[in-house]
């Protein structure tokens, strides 16, 4: 009776999931443990900075990376492309969000795949330039946007790529960001799914749909551009979606986990406990880093 009950189950979860929505994923809703996000008495992986050449902007630029503990360059490892929001820049993840605190943690619990972790900056301004504000031009925002972009698929991976010990395909690809770096993972993953087959969007989603009104446009479903469902569900392992119950973006990212649905592309949804803030995408973190560079 129990074999029948856990081959029902099974059956169910996979029928859900075929639907557009991965039910199958109750460890979805999880919190992280206490003290997730703490320095522990365990193996600390490294972090650097680097300067790569940005042929696609025109000048040099800084990249935060986080390598394993155990680091060798006699191995190779897949690689998460980690965005920051628009408050931080490419040191956020670690000054703020405790990345490689919680990615060793769950190295030392055997929670997850040894990974190389590469935090680019999410703004294309040259340095000593301010970065784009929200009074910024929508003409300016979408040339920053198509700039990053091109810079982090034509400079930022070749050069981790000649630099670093990596395993180059797509199946060893991760990209995922938090709030603008979430817009910007929605914006650039699906649309390159032999790029990247592992996407995390932490508390973005869609904006306002197309208005009537001309002088007033709204914000465009970019998930009618994407490639077709069949595509993506063939290409991409894991498309989590998230957000705080309290943030002010949470509508926004119903909407992306509705579009996505009504799409039928394979996906996680996740409602966290918490607002547009640092333990939400912490947990983030902590749950989708379990998931990448694992079968089933």
């Amino acid at each position: 009776m129990k074999t029948q009950l856990m081959a029902l189950v099974s059956l169910l979860a996979v029928a859900a999931f075929a639907g557009g929505r991965a039910w199958a994923d109750p460890a979805a809703d999880a919190a992280a443990p206490a003290g997730f996000d703490q320095p522990r008495d365990v193996p600390h992986g490294q972090v650097t900075s680097e300067t790569y050449e940005s042929q696609t902007l025109g000048f040099k630029r800084e990249l935060t990376i986080y390598t394993p503990p155990g680091y060798s360059k006699d191995k190779k490892y897949p690689v998460l492309y980690l965005l920051h929001g628009s408050g931080d820049d490419q040191t956020g993840w670690v000054k703020k969000g405790s990345a490689n605190v919680v990615l060793d943690n769950l190295y030392a619990d055997k929670k997850a795949e040894p990974m190389i972790v590469v935090m680019p900056y999410g703004f294309t301004s040259k340095p000593g330039e301010a970065a784009l504000g929200r009074g910024a031009s929508p003409d300016d925002r979408r040339k920053a946007a198509g700039q990053f972009e091109q810079d982090l698929l034509k400079d930022v991976i070749p050069f981790i790529e000649s630099h670093y010990p990596v395993v180059a395909d797509s199946d060893h690809r991760a990209l995922a960001g938090l709030s603008m770096g979430g817009g910007q993972t929605m914006r650039i993953g699906p649309m390159h799914p032999d790029t990247f087959a592992w996407l995390g969007i932490f508390s973005a989603g869609l904006g306002r749909r197309p208005a009537t009104n001309p002088s007033n446009p709204g914000t465009p479903d970019i998930t009618a551009s994407y490639p077709d469902a069949d595509t993506l569900n063939s290409h991409i392992k894991l498309l989590w979606v998230s957000c705080g119950d309290k943030d002010p973006g949470l509508e926004g990212a119903k909407k992306l986990d509705a579009a996505l649905t009504e799409k039928k592309v394979n996906h996680v949804w996740h409602q966290d406990t918490g607002a547009h803030e640092w333990p939400v995408w912490k947990n983030d973190l902590y749950l989708f880093g379990q998931r990448l560079f694992r079968n089933g």
